[in-house]
């Protein structure tokens, strides 16, 4: 193999979807989605191949270089994946490519071009290695509820199958030659890239600590205070270690738009500093979407129809053209080239050298990116995950599934008379719905629902048919919502293991549900974290460790590092209220009378702004009222605040301000974390209670689960949630090294073993005060004397 050739590898999957993917987007029947089933076909696949006897070969990997000029070089081009299966049929060698689909077969009269693609580069591979001159392909699809098959076959000449295949991947030529050029550049920029800040306290060593979990193929889990520069810290060595080869793409992900815009901002930096690096943020499809409300069909949006002959021709004009990619860029260029902003994103992180996304992308079973995450084989992807403590929760609700027994009746009236099986299917699951019901007085939890689950997969292909009707409603939404949930229901019970509960329980209106809950994620992450090869999850309030590495896929031979704050103490007053108690059984008239005198006192000290933390809503509410007149330029965030109604919010909190200013709000709310009130927008926050979730069904569950486990029920269900709120809540006050703040925790609980071991470093030594006490320490920290109110 000659040093001159500039090697390039692509799955057969991503080449064919790629190159061959053309028409129309069109959500009106459920036929894409339908096609890729959910991976529920795997099952079927393992059964198709055992009955087709000892000369049937399964699971073949195999592989192609190929050579081609282009531009002046020589490209060797590996393509590679793995066939259903290989067998002969008359002395023709035949390639098995088996698909799982809901539809009813009888409704498939030709194959799928795509499916056919990838079959027919299969077919190149054994004519090749094998020298045959006849070669065939074999679609095998199999309806999943009834397991029933429909087989199309073709046969090829070696000729034939040689000059397709040449023709595929020499138009990947083009691209093939981009990326390499492209990441000439990208690989010498690195080579001068200085880290381009002053390193604080231990920043240095926690740089040289994420890059080397990179080349070891680690994860590493690291608790970082505000001021540290987590992103920066993180972002440096990624790229620097993806120069040097040792990855092939960043996947920077976070579960909140203002911390996606600092990865933007901290990317850019780099940039200017003369990084050549390709980054792009895939925004949500209602943001980015060119009509007031998506609906991606021909017929409502000129753009979708025949998108996938166009969107390729787009993609390659703005990477040719364009050094930096931005929203705006990729809005310009969809418009010039009359496609989908929001699919030809998608379309760009393929030749991005960066993705900031939300988590959504890289976990949820519905949307993760398959284009990247659907082989089996590990890439070289380097996972940057950002306040990684919302991870855990939000994994358990990605992997978890709800169905209501009403749903049921409520979309076979929206029916009607239409599809006679389909309100058949939808009656026999409300039966099955019906008897769990009356089971059930307040919460059951449930061995199996195997029955439920047959007559969910038959609804499933009843559903696919309807669907193909592309019927015009304007109920449309609740159904094709309705059929969303059934199949999201469908694949979580495919994944079933010790990890989940199934229960039945009553919702605040009184309505049944049955839920499939994902009690521990971790073993779904660590699938997902395997397609590549280094993790780096990093939060300000990632305590205790063990926990979120348990819950979030680490192992014990993964790394873990406490970054010490770069803040002075001096500049923070942390109290504890021990006079005081949030308890159910003492949330009392009196009680909320003390705590109002607390943050009368609290916020009297000094003129300035101020946050108040509650437990919810409903204290929230109650404490205002109370309060009455008594607290100057008083503000409450609302439940379900818009965009423009949290910013006219925040907008209240100005630097040097001229009187003071106290918002009331709501512990793991919009304002407990993700924003950013820096120098003087903030002195002081009240963080009333410990914040722990409300006693129901669902957390009384995780209780018993963990009790069970671990005999760490009370600390998984309610304490480690709460704490974190407390942390984050109180984190909004110091955010640079120029600020000054003071924190008052009002719960007696505080004093707590158990809480204080979730105190972070930085919070020792910590005052402990009454009501009547406060004042002095106050006053000593702020170096002026006040009058009480």
């Amino acid at each position: 193999m000659g040093d001159n050739k500039i090697q390039v590898s692509i799955s057969v999957r991503n080449l064919v979807e790629f190159i061959l993917n053309s028409g129309d987007i069109d959500n009106r029947n459920g036929r894409r989605d339908a096609m890729e089933a959910m991976q529920q076909g795997s099952r079927l696949h393992r059964k198709i191949q055992k009955s087709m006897g000892s000369g049937y070969q399964a699971e073949v990997m195999m592989k192609t270089l190929v050579e081609k000029e282009y531009g002046g070089e020589t490209y060797e081009i590996c393509v590679e994946g793995r066939a259903d299966g290989i067998f002969s049929e008359e002395d023709v060698p035949m390639i098995d490519e088996i698909k799982g689909v809901y539809m009813e077969l009888v409704h498939m009269k030709e194959m799928i071009p795509v499916h056919r693609a990838q079959a027919m580069c299969y077919a190149y591979m054994y004519a090749k290695d094998c020298k045959h001159e006849t070669v065939g392909i074999r679609l095998t699809y199999c309806n999943i509820e009834s397991e029933q098959i429909k087989y199309f076959d073709e046969v090829f000449s070696s000729a034939e199958i040689y000059e397709w295949f040449d023709n595929l991947v020499m138009e990947y030529c083009k691209w093939a030659a981009w990326q390499y050029q492209w990441r000439m550049k990208m690989q010498e920029s690195c080579k001068g890239l200085i880290f381009p800040f002053p390193y604080r306290p231990g920043q240095k060593e926690l740089v040289a600590g994420v890059y080397k979990t990179i080349i070891r193929d680690k994860k590493l889990f690291i608790e970082a205070p505000t001021g540290v520069g987590k992103t920066i810290s993180t972002v440096y060595p990624s790229v620097m270690a993806m120069g040097e080869g040792h990855a092939e793409k960043i996947f920077y992900t976070t579960a909140k738009t203002i911390t996606r815009t600092v990865a933007e901002d901290t990317f850019q930096i780099l940039i200017e500093k003369g990084l050549q690096f390709k980054v792009v943020t895939i925004t949500a499809k209602e943001k980015i979407c060119v009509l007031e409300k998506p609906d991606c069909n021909p017929v409502a949006c000129e753009r979708a129809g025949g998108h996938f002959d166009r969107v390729n021709d787009a993609v390659y004009d703005m990477l040719t053209h364009e050094t930096r990619i931005s929203r705006e860029l990729i809005q310009e260029y969809a418009a010039k080239h009359r496609v989908c902003p929001f699919e030809m994103s998608l379309d760009v992180t393929l030749w991005a050298d960066a993705v900031i996304c939300d988590y959504n992308y890289i976990f949820d079973p519905n949307v993760y990116l398959r284009r990247f995450f659907a082989n089996e084989k590990p890439q070289k992807f380097v996972f940057l995950i950002d306040e990684a403590h919302n991870l855990v929760e939000r994994a358990r609700e990605m992997y978890s599934a709800t169905l209501y027994k009403d749903d049921f009746l409520t979309v076979k009236k929206l029916i009607g008379d239409h599809h006679k099986k389909l309100t058949n299917c939808l009656d026999r699951c409300n039966s099955d719905f019906l008897i769990m019901k009356r089971e059930c007085d307040e919460c059951e939890v449930f061995e199996d629902i195997n029955g439920l689950a047959l007559h969910l997969l038959r609804l499933m292909t009843e559903f696919d048919e309807y669907l193909q009707e592309r019927v015009a409603s304007e109920d449309k939404e609740t159904i094709v919502r309705f059929y969303l949930d059934v199949r999201h229901f469908v694949h979580m019970h495919e994944l079933l293991d010790e990890n989940y509960l199934i229960y039945a329980d009553y919702d605040d209106t009184s309505k049944f549900r049955l839920k499939l809950m994902c009690m521990d994620p971790s073993r779904n992450l660590l699938q997902c974290l395997n397609k590549g090869k280094s993790a780096i999850f990093f939060s300000a309030t990632l305590l205790p460790i063990r926990y979120y590495r348990e819950q979030l896929g680490g192992k014990d031979e993964d790394y873990a590092v406490y970054a010490p704050s770069p803040f002075s103490t001096d500049n923070r007053l942390l109290m504890v209220g021990t006079d005081v108690s949030t308890k159910y059984n003492r949330r009392t008239d009196s009680e909320y009378e003390r705590i109002v005198q607390y943050i009368e006192n609290f916020t009297a000290a000094k003129m300035g702004n101020y946050f108040v933390f509650f437990p919810s809503y409903a204290m929230l509410q109650s404490v205002a009222e109370l309060a009455g007149e008594r607290l100057p330029g008083l503000v409450l965030q609302t439940n379900s605040m818009t965009e423009e109604e949290k910013e006219t919010f925040l907008l209240e909190f100005e630097e040097e301000a001229k009187e003071t200013r106290i918002g009331f709000c709501v512990m793991g709310g919009i304002f407990s974390e993700g924003i950013d009130l820096k120098n003087d927008r903030l002195i002081g926050a009240v963080i009333v209670g410990t914040g722990l979730p409300m006693v129901c069904n669902e957390r009384e569950l995780f209780r018993g689960f963990y009790d069970e486990r671990s005999h760490s029920g009370f600390e998984y269900a309610y304490l480690y949630v709460g704490m974190n709120k407390v942390l984050q809540s109180a984190g909004r006050v110091i955010r640079t090294i120029e600020d000054r703040g003071a924190i008052l925790l009002l719960d007696e609980r505080f004093l707590n073993r158990q809480y204080q071991e979730l105190f972070p470093r930085e919070w020792f030594p910590f005052e402990t005060v009454q009501l009547s006490q406060m004042k002095e320490k106050l006053e000593a920290f702020w170096g002026s004397k006040y009058e009480l109110p």
